[in-house]
């Protein structure tokens, strides 16, 4: 493995990369994530911007970075803000302070809440088995797509090896349900299945493995916070392929071109949704409109 470099100059393994410097971004030249090539499909130019334009941390988003801290043992440091809530300047401006200091704020009840939480992770018999035969966590890749020339990087939790050899790759995300039917409609709204497949190439491309499997445990941050290891089929992740080149070629292009598009170039059409034509048929049919005294027709 190549040793954490203030720049990553070229494809390697890179342990104990920052939280903070990883999702800047610490490619010299650029790179693209699994996270970043589902945005540049859905609007370049909102991409392009937000890369260098980032946003302020997130409150939603630190109940599971603690949680992948607790769970994995790594990621950045947690701080218990001695406070019922931040609805007060003090419990703020220690917040902020945390914030900065790329530490996680939790407070004294959210602490116990993500405590109770990795107890149940390491209770459930196959996430346990993962995570606690673990080769290596958080792991940064960062290799070339050999077709666009593009740097690519990504961001492992968790590379583990089964019983016959093969090489797992572990992820671990906190949910509002693990319900199996929730975790399929989440692979698809969310692009897990794209990520598992981004995580894949990289895997293979820096020779880790030839034949990996992701696997992703699902947990609720809601009590008895109910544990699900869930795999991807491979309908699925043929589907993430074909998006995650589109991505890549697209990206290139832009890159190459310097012109970041938004939605559409052209005129589109913007007709009504089908629910608001069927509501104003109904209204019709119920006499609602009339014109000159006559019922529309």
């Amino acid at each position: 493995m190549t040793a954490v470099a203030e720049k990553i100059t070229k494809p390697g393994i890179y342990p104990g990369v920052p939280d903070e410097v990883y999702h800047a971004d610490p490619v010299e030249g650029g790179s693209l994530s699994s996270t970043g090539a589902r945005a540049v499909q859905d609007c370049p130019a909102k991409f392009h911007y937000e890369r260098s334009h980032p946003r302020p941390p997130k409150r939603e988003f630190d109940l599971g970075h603690a949680a992948h801290h607790l769970v994995l043992g790594v990621g950045p440091r947690l701080e218990v803000i001695d406070a019922m809530d931040f609805k007060t300047k003090a419990a703020r401006e220690e917040r902020d302070a945390a914030y900065a200091a790329g530490a996680v704020p939790l407070l004294p009840h959210e602490y116990d809440q993500v405590e109770e939480m990795a107890a149940v992770l390491r209770a459930h018999r196959t996430a346990a088995a993962l995570l606690g035969g673990a080769m290596q966590f958080e792991l940064t890749l960062v290799w070339q797509d050999v077709q666009t020339g593009v740097m690519c990087r990504a961001r492992i939790d968790c590379l583990t090896r089964a019983a016959n050899g093969r090489i797992l790759i572990v992820d671990y995300k906190t949910a509002r349900s693990s319900r199996p039917d929730d975790i399929r409609k989440a692979v698809h709204e969310r692009g897990y299945h794209q990520q598992t497949d981004w995580y894949s190439d990289g895997v293979m491309e820096l020779g880790i493995a030839q034949n990996p499997l992701p696997l992703l445990i699902f947990q609720e941050k809601t009590p008895p916070y109910v544990v699900t290891v869930a795999q991807i089929p491979q309908s699925a992740m043929d589907i993430a392929a074909v998006k995650n080149r589109a991505a890549l070629e697209l990206y290139a292009e832009c890159t190459r071109t310097g012109h970041w598009p938004g939605y559409a170039e052209d005129v589109v059409m913007a007709p009504l949704p089908p629910y608001a034509e069927r509501q104003f048929q109904e209204e019709l049919d119920g006499g609602r409109y009339e014109i000159k005294g006559k019922q529309a027709a």
